[in-house]
């Protein structure tokens, strides 16, 4: 059997509003470079044979193409309109990948993984039809009920959450292309937060594996910063794993 021809879709449809930009917070600089551009590259830099597929808001295609005409980003790329929903944006990109390849499905704005996890993730993908970066949650783990009129909250009796079984999901998740097709079938449901939720609900086998610590989704002023840091860190010492 010849080795699956891999494909990054990366999720670059939303606004951004919590970022408080003018501009969505893909097209923001880190290290000097848009954040999506950061992304791609970190996935080229890890094949460069991988085909690049971005989903994008309609109104601003035109924008990353400026953006890659202008700062001579030429990578080959296909681009899709994003729909309603992130549900929606990934089943229109996932039009555009075809059967018996490997698809990493992965968040425009978390550029700060490595090449290495990136094969890693890809040769797990080659075994098992999904696989799903994961990061230990390292943070004490309350239950609580509803806030009350100070903002208070409290605990909720009786309700335990044990901290060695909690983790935090994370992109790209690695999918057998017409797996994951075949999940995106299903109809709309809000509960379906990532790829991994509607691979589950249509009967996919998960497998999860160790994440990244610095593998973070930019959504804030403050996760900007961090980020700005954590890439001035790396380039002084770059990471291994």
């Amino acid at each position: 059997m010849s080795e699956r021809k891999k494909y990054l879709l990366v999720l670059a449809g939303g606004r951004g509003s919590r970022m408080g930009a003018e501009c969505p917070k893909q097209f923001l600089e880190i290290g000097g470079k848009a954040i999506l551009r950061v992304t791609i590259e970190k996935f080229i830099s890890a094949d460069p044979s991988t085909k690049v597929i971005v989903v994008l808001p309609k109104d601003h295609i035109s924008t990353w193409k400026a953006y890659c005409r202008d700062n001579n980003f030429f990578v080959e790329q296909t681009l899709v309109e994003g729909g309603m929903t992130r549900f929606h944006s990934v089943k229109n990109g996932l039009a555009k990948v075809p059967d018996g390849t490997l698809v990493a499905i992965h968040d425009g704005v978390r550029p700060l993984l490595s090449p290495s996890m990136i094969n890693r993730l890809f040769a797990l993908g080659g075994k098992y039809p999904a696989v799903v970066p994961v990061f230990p949650c390292v943070d004490t783990i309350k239950v609580l009920g509803e806030p009350d009129g100070d903002g208070i909250r409290h605990e909720k009796e009786g309700a335990k959450a044990d901290r060695s079984e909690l983790f935090c999901g994370q992109t790209p998740q690695i999918f057998q292309s017409e797996t994951i097709r075949a999940a995106y079938s299903l109809p709309f449901d809000t509960a379906f937060t990532d790829d991994a939720a509607v691979a589950y609900a249509y009967g996919v086998e998960l497998s999860y594996t160790q994440g990244e610590k610095f593998n973070l989704k930019i959504t804030t002023p403050e996760d900007l910063t961090l980020a700005e840091a954590i890439m001035k860190i790396d380039e002084q010492v770059p990471r291994t794993i």
